[in-house]
């Protein structure tokens, strides 16, 4: 009874204090898909709410630490301390509510900020938290094991594990990782299996650095005139993610399978390309994304080459001929192979008439003659998109009627140039999701051809690694030419940005940079009228904040 009271229930106490406290680090390494590089450099990027908090509850737990002391030896020297009284029982119990309620309060400290991606209390996260109250265990139990039983030392190192749980959340992800990755083997080849076991289902992948999530959509509509269909949704384009779709939606039905395959790391490309094994492998753009952990383009360059790679010897492959990079990874290919986007290749467009209300062109394809389209999409390089996606069409036995009606039946994907109508008369143009070079610039070509003052709500862009300052220098320059009022979320993070409105000469005063989103609103609340078109363009993760 003693020894419960007196070091065990505490320090369990304070273990259970500092798993609650736990969340917000947690959910960085959810929204990091539990890559630890990525988790540091969350850390890092933004120690103050990292660190602040748990060296906050160090602190509290030292103070009920030294205070349970201090009335210990009070206690200790009263007349009878042989065994428990009720006034000892009580004040071991509110010093143990204690540690259990700081934890507490440092949870609901963590969650004030407004959460764009959701926690999920997933069965990966539930083996984390799991792993995690291991690793606490394990601290007072050495303890113990060492000094025979846990003492004063038990306690204390439990208050520096509080200070250390940033470092300890990646042991515990350390720990789960084999448990994980047998897992996660186990899942991987039970979707393989699942999606090969239909010989005659059509296989493709998409990657790109940018261009691959509203090509997968605009393919499927294409595709879906004529086949049963089924893409990954949302931005699935993980191993895991994919991995989930196929095992939960996948059925005998299908006739296509759109894979779409994203890659932070070189590698992940060649891994997805193992579970999907495409026979026809799109590649939208390679451009500067994710340089914070590819480093060079080079990387970049040769991981989206791994899809075609991966194409068997009469597979297929589709490129978009930008000039530049893929165009030369078009000519590199033996496999068969489709290059589109310029007159003469196998997909161009001509004639085409941009507008706010959506997009004309006519469409010519390799050996067909050309016909009219049009679409609800926004922008020049949504042709480019279904250029690309009307290829495979084609290769794949549709119509000239059947591309045509799906081409026309797409609709703007979500956060991704989608037009919203307000009932006072304001135009928002929700673009939140694009957060590379080329996609912004495209988005202000956009909202340059709307009527109206236009106003720009963006943070800038992030994840471009030493060249970000730079990319968002030039991405303020390009913003003078487009917009009339600029508000810039993230006073530190968009100096690049002010400055590139500055050497272009943009009025001062119709620029506002503000330190949050709902300031940013509330900013935009007060300008608009009716008439004005705003663009929410690019949005900073919930693991990448200045406040």
């Amino acid at each position: 009874m003693d020894m419960l009271l007196m070091y065990w229930l505490p320090c369990l106490c304070m273990i259970a204090g500092m798993v609650m406290a736990a969340r917000r680090l947690t959910h960085y390494f959810q929204l990091e898909s539990y890559q630890f590089h990525g988790y540091f450099q969350t850390v890092n990027r933004q120690w103050r709410r990292a660190i602040a908090p748990y060296l906050a509850l160090s602190g509290i737990y030292l103070g009920i630490f030294l205070l349970s002391l201090f009335l210990a030896v009070i206690l200790w020297m009263s007349d009878d301390h042989a065994s428990w009284t009720a006034p000892q029982v009580i004040w071991v119990l509110l010093c143990c509510a204690g540690y259990v309620l700081a934890g507490w309060f440092i949870r609901k400290w963590g969650m004030k900020r407004s959460e764009k991606k959701k926690f999920a209390l997933t069965a990966r996260m539930k083996r984390l938290y799991g792993a995690l109250i291991v690793t606490l265990l394990l601290i007072p139990a050495l303890v113990s094991l060492i000094w025979g039983d846990v003492h004063i030392l038990g306690a204390l190192c439990c208050v520096i594990a509080a200070l250390l749980l940033p470092w300890l959340v990646a042991l515990a992800g350390l720990l789960a990782l084999p448990v994980e990755r047998l897992i996660f083997r186990l899942y991987f080849k039970d979707a393989e299996k699942k999606l090969m076991e239909n010989p005659k289902l059509i296989r493709i992948g998409i990657t790109g650095s940018y261009g691959k999530t509203s090509t997968k959509f605009i393919l499927a509509e294409i595709l879906g005139q004529k086949y049963n269909v089924l893409a990954t949704p949302a931005s699935f384009n993980t191993p895991m993610g994919v991995t989930r779709i196929i095992r939960e939606r996948l059925t005998p039905a299908h006739q296509v399978f759109i894979g779409e395959m994203g890659a932070r790391h070189v590698g992940e490309i060649r891994e997805l390309s193992g579970l999907v094994h495409p026979q026809i492998g799109v590649l939208t753009a390679v451009g500067p994304q994710h340089l914070d952990t590819f480093k060079t383009l080079e990387r970049i360059k040769n991981t989206k080459y791994e899809l075609i790679d991966a194409l068997p010897g009469d597979g297929l492959g589709v490129f978009l001929h930008d000039g530049d990079i893929v165009t030369g990874l078009y000519e590199k290919t033996q496999k068969p192979k489709m290059l589109v986007g310029r007159e003469g290749s196998d997909a161009w467009a001509t004639d085409e008439s941009v507008s706010p209300a959506g997009s004309r062109f006519t469409l010519h394809l390799k050996g067909w003659e050309p016909f009219d389209c049009e679409t609800q999409l926004l922008g020049e390089h949504n042709i480019r998109n279904i250029l690309t996606a009307s290829a495979v069409a084609k290769y794949l036995g549709l119509s000239r009627e059947q591309i045509r009606r799906g081409i026309q039946s797409c609709k703007p994907v979500e956060h991704r140039l989608q037009l919203l109508k307000t009932p006072g008369g304001v135009t928002v143009i929700d673009d939140a999701f694009n957060t590379n070079p080329r996609s912004s610039k495209e988005a202000l070509k956009v909202l340059s051809s709307f009527p109206g003052r236009r106003v720009i709500v963006t943070p800038g862009m992030v994840e471009l690694g030493a060249q970000e300052e730079k990319y968002n220098e030039e991405f303020g320059q390009a913003m003078a030419e487009a917009v009339d009022v600029a508000v810039l979320v993230g006073r530190k993070h968009t100096e690049p940005i002010y400055r590139g409105l500055k050497d272009q000469g943009f009025d001062e005063s119709s620029i506002h940079a503000v330190a949050s989103l709902n300031e940013a609103i509330a900013v935009v609340n007060g300008l608009l009228r009716p008439g004005d078109v705003v663009m929410y363009e690019n949005d900073l993760p919930d693991n990448y904040s200045e406040s």
